[in-house]
């Protein structure tokens, strides 16, 4: 899967010459709906997305001020001059959904958004939201 999404960024980035880095407006707000941070859950956790000041629009659309989700698990921020990662640490919502129903072990483990423009790649400066950690009981 992460073959093909690199592919496909590489395809993009060919067909239309853009070079990812889309500005981020000022406004612009990621966060969680669900669940909020120190929450204690059960597996599978519901993980709801929340943006204000833009909207979503599928990977591979050019739309200005969009961008679509990927939620960060137990994982530090990607480079961000680079395509988000696509593995189970980093996962892409590239058909702009704005939930997951998430198969989680027993622990804690932190979460963190960061919006990706059309390329998955972070705008600039990075739409990313606090990291907040859960516990799977």
């Amino acid at each position: 899967m992460t073959r093909l999404i690199t592919l496909a960024v590489l395809s993009l980035f060919a067909i239309t010459g853009f070079a990812g880095n889309t500005p981020a407006p000022p406004d612009a707000n990621v966060y969680f709906i669900s669940p909020q941070d120190g929450s204690e859950v059960t597996s599978p956790v519901t993980v709801r997305f929340g943006l204000s000041g833009m909207g979503i629009a599928p990977a591979g659309v050019e739309k200005e001020k969009t961008g679509h989700h990927h939620l960060i698990v137990n994982a530090e921020l990607p480079d961000m001059n680079q395509p988000i990662p696509s593995n189970d640490n980093y996962r892409h919502f590239g058909g702009g959904q704005t939930e997951v129903m998430l198969e989680l072990s027993p622990g804690q483990h932190t979460l963190q958004l960061l919006l990706g423009d059309l390329l998955h790649i972070p705008h600039n400066p990075p739409i990313k939201s606090e990291k907040i950690t859960i516990t799977v009981k």
